[in-house]
């Protein structure tokens, strides 16, 4: 049997999103550091040791996997993501069902600033046993991204709306909360002025 210390784990971006809190642009195409937002992400998945990544693109698609150009991963259109971020978190599990995965780490697409070293001890505490499911926590509050072994697939593929893995968080045993000093766990863009507040 595969040990935990040899599982293979892989990132998923969620990237589909309107960004309707963001006014009239994609959040996601926003230039942070010279670069679209969106990029920042798919780079911490990049730059890790996670051993796969994909991308999950809806509104804008084509920007959005353009702004991605150059990256070793892979890009999937949800049909559904006017529907809520479930339906990406959907996609995301049937992508790590198809390959293989032994665990998902699930990255916000509007969360620009997480480290890959970040990235990296979430895998290592699963990969060492210490939890199921694996959620940063800074100064207290937990953040993401968060890692969910394959025994949650099938409950992360049943739920709705915008929900996401936060009931099963807040629900399942075998949750290990992980306390690391990255202020990007916590930072998400959903408007402009989150935008300028971070950049400044």
């Amino acid at each position: 049997m595969t040990g935990p210390d040899r599982s293979t784990v892989g990132g998923v971006v969620l990237a589909a999103g309107d960004s309707s809190r963001y006014g009239d642009d994609n959040k996601l195409l926003a230039s942070v550091d010279g670069a679209p937002l969106v990029r920042h992400v798919a780079e911490a998945a990049c730059a890790s040791g996670l051993d796969d990544a994909v991308v999950i693109v809806g509104h804008e698609a084509e920007a959005v996997g353009a702004a991605l150009d150059g990256f070793s991963l892979s890009v999937r259109y949800n049909d559904d993501y006017a529907e809520g971020q479930s339906t990406s978190v959907r996609c995301g599990v049937a992508f790590a069902r198809e390959n293989g995965w032994d665990a998902a780490v699930f990255l916000l697409g509007d969360m620009p600033f997480v480290s890959p070293e970040t990235v990296d001890r979430i895998v290592a505490a699963y990969r060492a046993g210490e939890g199921a499911i694996v959620v940063p926590r800074r100064d207290g509050q937990r953040g993401n991204p968060v890692l969910f072994d394959r025994r949650y697939f099938d409950a992360l593929a049943d739920v709705s709306g915008d929900r996401g893995g936060r009931d099963l968080i807040e629900n399942e045993d075998g949750v290990r909360f992980l306390d690391v000093d990255d202020p990007g766990v916590r930072r998400d863009v959903d408007t402009e002025a989150d935008l300028r507040d971070a950049t400044e």
